[in-house]
């Protein structure tokens, strides 16, 4: 199959056909941070409240549960701080946790973003704090696990280190189980700059173990979204034990997990199948069943998504979701190429047709005719 693209005449690969993998992976848990569906004849503009097709959103949650990946929902990659307002965001959280019901326990199964994104003007440790609780408390209510997110308020306020520590330190302890840190990077988020008290990384890492070293018991896990491997690895050997790391790194997650970290990923939104049969193929390699070629497997599954999760993630970075969100229209999890804000128009044409051929040479295009049907309808709204 042949489509005329920017940039020449594209000729598809042969389709891919991945395995069913309906159970968790056994060796690492993962998760997959999911996008909202926008309603394509909601009002979505710019500065206007979210508009959400919750019927795809939440099909869209049985996709990825169906392949055995635990969902990561109502943050970043799910437009948190770029369109989707609180009200929208306590939607989410409430049906995304109650459809878990359906596969599981919800706090294992789904768990979702508590931040302070409803309170911008917030002006101090205290009222930062009550933002929080506030959100911590809506997601416990439903039933999910907490992620506890990066605050662009208390970025704003802190002082140092010991600020952070106090508002951490009493949601830790409101916390009814351990919960999820996440250390977002300013690649996602420029306003997160120096967070955990510090521009420096090496002392921020500093102030962020001192925090986990003094609540172990109430962090699951740390995930941390830096895109920098050698101090992944590092941190990863500093924490506690029994508390995980998360790898949020978009660039290098192959080696990453391999190595040892666990996963919470918003590419893992758009490759979830090969996701899930390459993670298939390190359980059975770390069990024993023929390393050499399983190893070899994952590495093969998956070498072929870092192209196309850099792509997807390429600077300005914190415009990833809107490639996230075109190869799910692309494979019809939607039914438009719609998202709230208005941020589909957020990558030029030239990029999601890069996305496009990264995509298909991945074996992520379910349907290709479908697809490409698609991509042809895009092309030509836009005078190609």
């Amino acid at each position: 199959m042949i489509i005329d693209m920017p940039g020449g005449a594209y000729t598809l690969r042969e389709p891919v056909t991945w395995p069913v993998v309906d159970a968790p992976a056994s060796s690492r848990v993962v998760y997959a941070a999911a996008h909202v569906v926008a309603d394509p004849l909601g009002d979505n503009t710019p500065g206007s409240p979210a508009a959400v097709d919750w019927d795809a959103t939440l099909r869209f949650r049985r996709h990825l549960w169906s392949y055995g990946l635990r969902v990561a929902d109502a943050m970043d990659t799910a437009q948190r701080n770029m369109g989707l307002d609180w009200a929208a965001t306590k939607e989410l959280i409430r049906r995304s946790a109650a459809e878990a019901r359906s596969f599981g326990d919800p706090a294992a199964l789904v768990a979702c973003g508590a931040g302070t994104d409803h309170a911008p003007d917030a002006a101090d440790l205290r009222a930062i704090t009550a933002a929080y609780t506030e959100q911590l408390e809506t997601v416990q209510a439903a039933g999910a696990g907490v992620i506890i997110m990066a605050s662009r308020q208390l970025a704003r306020v802190a002082s140092g280190p010991k600020d952070y520590h106090q508002v951490y330190g009493e949601l830790l302890g409101l916390a009814e189980r351990p919960v999820i840190l996440h250390w977002l990077g300013e690649m996602f988020d420029p306003q997160l700059a120096g967070y955990w008290g510090s521009a420096d990384v090496a002392a921020a890492t500093e102030s962020f173990l001192e925090l986990i070293h003094a609540h172990p018991s109430k962090v699951d896990g740390v995930k941390v979204s830096l895109l920098d491997e050698e101090h992944e690895v590092g941190l990863r050997a500093a924490l506690p034990a029994g508390v995980r790391l998360y790898t949020g790194d978009d660039f290098n997650y192959p080696s990453l997990i391999k190595s040892g970290s666990h996963a919470l990923l918003g590419i893992f939104d758009a490759i979830a199948p090969a996701a899930a049969a390459a993670l298939r193929a390190l359980d059975a390699a770390e069990q024993g069943t023929d390393p050499a070629r399983n190893f070899a497997l994952y590495d093969e599954i998956l070498a072929p998504t870092v192209p196309l999760s850099r792509k997807i993630f390429e600077t300005p970075t914190y415009n990833y979701k809107t490639g996230i969100v075109f190869l799910a229209w692309l494979n019809g999890h939607q039914d438009a190429f719609a998202m709230v804000n208005g941020a589909q128009s957020a990558r030029s044409l030239v990029h999601l047709s890069e996305v496009f051929r990264l995509a298909d040479q991945a074996g992520l295009l379910a349907d290709q005719e479908l697809a490409v049907r698609k991509m042809k309808a895009l092309l030509e709204v836009n005078g190609l």
